[in-house]
């Protein structure tokens, strides 16, 4: 452990708190604003919230204060922030539902305040477990081998619903396994690319001033092309291919530098979606709501075939009717984009009662989530450590752009659930493991930043050649 190290953890946890202050303060004050704006009054649970949000900002902080006092500052608020939101906007939500019974869509807020006490609790248990992130190496072939039996088990045992196969109901809950293979898969990527990086790095030919990898490389990329068809294909579920393909080629690109790994994902990503685009009916109804969205009101013998939702349609004149500082929270209409406005939809409500202002605050919340861990990839002393924490960020990025993407109508529509924001169990506690594992690797990179006795001789020539007292025998990390 550095001197340097032992003058910023304090100042590191001291911003952590005051962020943590922020973002709680912010979120109990959209909590009670929402009560004021549609019922004229403080939410009836307003103490009990309080506390809560109290409760899931200090006590992750005080088990990092305790195991992790080098770690970033900003993962842990900026994760509670984006989970305070979402709160905020499922009870707007769910008062707005409760008066419509036709929508038969039960209370989300709760239940979801349930969840991030889960997610939470599994946060701090890997923080006090996972002392060392390296011992998840040890065991990649197992976790992809686990994380395969989960990747599938919805295909075969799952329930079918709102079109995709990607739940597994435990009597009154559901489980979506994708969730959490997400963070599997990354884990098995880290520790193959670190033991077959430079085989990975030769070079092929180059074809059109592109250097491509050798052909006898190229088998990796091939089988997690053809698992993620095969997820499309069973499971219907687009957004999980496309986040596993795609962190998949992030990953490679940051172990081998090469371009041609992304050349070569790019293009399987094309003819994949293409090819199962064109034959999953499922798929192909979403490419035609994507293509033709306002088409739905037509006639219905003129309509594009494939075409039955009305909710990309809904989603674009939600974001036109909030403009740039939206109609207020509360004052909006998400119930016209239906049962969905909980989940992907989420953004629409963003976007309609907080405007385009309120939309580029949530994704630049996400953005500088995702900028800290592929900072911590970064700063990361061991390969295995740095693919693993811009894997995980990257998982993010390519979560938050499939579904932001697909609700304003830059791609077609995915079904996932935005991070943090959305109503899901899974998703939650999922991302809560995320955070706990970047503010792991991100302690261990700021202890072995720099030795001992370099950060010595630089500090005894700025004070004149005086000698520094030795750290005491027996301290954390001397």
């Amino acid at each position: 452990m550095t001197f340097a190290a032992l003058a910023q953890a304090p100042d590191r946890r001291r911003t952590e708190a005051r962020m943590l202050a922020f973002a709680v303060a912010i979120t109990v004050g959209g909590y009670a604003y929402t009560g004021l704006s549609m019922e004229g009054r403080l939410p009836a649970g307003m103490p009990w919230f309080t506390a809560a949000m109290v409760l899931i900002a200090l006590v992750p902080h005080l088990v990092v204060r305790r195991v992790a006092d080098r770690a970033d500052p900003l993962i842990l608020p900026l994760a509670t922030l984006l989970t305070g939101i979402g709160l905020v906007l499922l009870n707007r939500l769910d008062i707005t539902y409760a008066r419509l019974p036709r929508l038969q869509t039960a209370q989300a807020a709760t239940g979801q305040l349930v969840w991030t006490g889960l997610g939470v609790a599994v946060c701090v248990a890997i923080l006090l477990l996972l002392r060392d992130h390296r011992v998840l190496q040890r065991y990649v072939y197992l976790t992809m081998a686990v994380g395969l039996v989960l990747l599938m088990a919805p295909a075969f045992f799952g329930a079918d619903q709102f079109g995709a196969k990607r739940w597994i109901l435990l009597g009154p809950l559901s489980l979506q396994p994708g969730e959490f293979v997400k963070l599997m898969i990354v884990v098995f990527f880290a520790g193959y690319l670190t033991v077959n990086r430079n085989a990975l790095a030769l070079a092929g030919r180059r074809v059109m001033g592109i250097q491509l990898p050798p052909g006898r490389q190229l088998g990796p990329i091939f089988t997690i092309w053809i698992i993620s068809l095969l997820v499309l294909i069973f499971e219907r579920d687009l957004g999980t291919s496309l986040i596993f393909f795609g962190v998949f080629v992030i990953m490679l690109y940051m172990a081998t530098e090469r371009t041609g790994w992304v050349v070569c994902g790019l293009a399987m990503a094309a003819v994949g979606a293409a090819v199962v685009g064109s034959a999953e009916p499922h798929v192909k109804g979403r490419v035609m709501a994507w293509l033709h969205p306002m088409d739905i009101f037509l006639p219905p013998e003129k309509r594009p075939p494939g075409l039955i939702s009305a909710q990309s349609a809904e989603s674009l004149f939600s974001f036109g009717s909030g403009g740039v500082g939206g109609t207020g929270l509360g004052q909006g209409h998400p119930e016209l984009v239906g049962f969905a406005g909980n989940s992907d939809f989420i953004l629409t409500t963003v976007g309609e009662e907080l405007g385009m202002a309120g939309v580029m605050a949530i994704l630049l919340l996400y953005t500088l989530l995702a900028q800290r861990g592929f900072r911590v990839g970064v700063s990361a002393r061991d390969p295995f450590g740095k693919l693993l924490a811009v894997g995980l960020a990257g998982a993010l990025v390519l979560q938050v752009f499939v579904v932001a993407g697909g609700v304003t109508g830059l791609i077609p529509l995915t079904g996932k659930a935005l991070p943090f924001l959305a109503k899901g169990g899974s998703s939650l506690v999922a991302n809560w493991m995320t955070v706990a594992v970047l503010i792991r690797i991100s302690d261990a990179a700021q202890r072995r930043r720099e030795p001992v006795g370099a950060f010595a001789r630089r500090t005894r020539r700025r004070a004149g050649g005086r000698a520094l007292p030795a750290p005491r025998a027996g301290a954390p990390g001397s």
